[in-house]
């Protein structure tokens, strides 16, 4: 029954004084605000001006919507600045998810940087180790999500970050690290630790290993990057990883990589994100701001359109 215009009116009467003044505020004729006045009267069963008064005066029932007024236009106005920001894409949710173990390396900091830049989008991490993010990102829980395993999905696009190449970590006195390129065959004899997720989402079997027909000895799966470093280091295992997620262990003499095959084993990491939003400001600003990060930050990279193997 009540409308956001008869909310103004009255309140514009309050403010103004008069009727000639407030239609006037309101760009209205005076006889079209008196008419929609005594329209809201007959529909409330109520008088709201007590028009034998000059002015005319509000009633007790005008003044008892004046006060839901009071409460309700601020916040239609601050909603309204509110939608006119998101539609310029100046405002809005990122909330991401990761499929990629290693990526807090580089992550944590392009997030913060986000965040200075742009405060008034509300900013979320969570690990998508344990459930399936990508339709979580169709649901509309998520906005982005870290990846290496595009999936081809009716309304997610996949704006490529960088590539890498995925390298076998190895103790130095492991018996591989004295070559510098193994065979899908050399890894027939030695335990790989994995991550825990699908073997099919896992590059060192889907581009390496099954195209040869290969299985390793067995197969150990660890969620931590440190963790499964310092097995490697300990020769409990063998372990694919992305080249970047390795250097500061290379530094320290702990482990040696080979690369697989003798082109190695490159990979593009992805933000996917809805198709819908992936032209809003703040979500090219922040796969911006990650690609900045990463080419800052971390070493052995390439850019995404530059992955053929060497």
């Amino acid at each position: 029954m009540l409308e956001i215009r008869h909310l103004e009116t009255l309140t514009a009467i309050r403010e103004h004084g008069s009727l000639q003044e407030a239609a006037e505020y309101l760009h209205v004729t005076q006889s079209a605000l008196s008419h929609q006045l005594r329209d809201l009267e007959v529909r409330l069963k109520t008088p709201l001006l007590n028009r034998r008064t000059r002015p005319a005066r509000l009633t007790t029932a005008a003044l008892r919507i004046l006060a839901l007024a009071d409460e309700v236009l601020p916040r239609v106005r601050a909603t309204e600045r509110e939608l006119a920001r998101l539609a310029a894409g100046k405002t809005g949710r990122l909330h991401v998810a990761i499929e990629c173990h290693s990526c807090f390396q580089w992550l944590m900091p392009a997030l913060d940087t986000f965040r200075q830049q742009w405060p008034d989008v509300a900013l979320d991490l969570s690990a998508a180790f344990s459930f399936a993010p990508l339709p979580a990102l169709v649901r509309g829980d998520l906005d982005v999500v870290i990846t290496s395993d595009p999936q081809d999905i009716d309304g997610v696009v996949y704006m490529p970050l960088f590539c890498y190449e995925l390298v076998l970590a190895v103790a130095s006195a492991n018996l591989l690290a004295k070559y510098t390129h193994i065979a899908p065959e050399q890894m027939a004899e030695h335990v790989l630790i994995t991550y825990p997720v699908d073997r099919q989402r896992l590059d060192i079997f889907t581009s390496f290993l099954d195209p040869a027909g290969v299985e390793p000895a067995s197969l150990r799966k660890v969620e931590l990057t440190p963790m499964m470093v310092q097995l490697v280091a300990s020769q409990r295992g063998v372990a694919a990883l992305p080249n970047w997620a390795l250097t500061e262990y290379l530094e320290q003499g702990w482990l040696h990589i080979c690369h697989l095959g003798e082109g190695g084993v490159w990979c593009t990491l992805y933000a996917a994100m809805r198709a819908e939003d992936a032209q809003s400001d703040y979500l090219q600003a922040f796969v911006r701001q990650a690609r900045e990060t990463c080419f800052g930050t971390l070493q052995g990279i390439r850019a995404a359109g530059d992955c053929a193997t060497t």
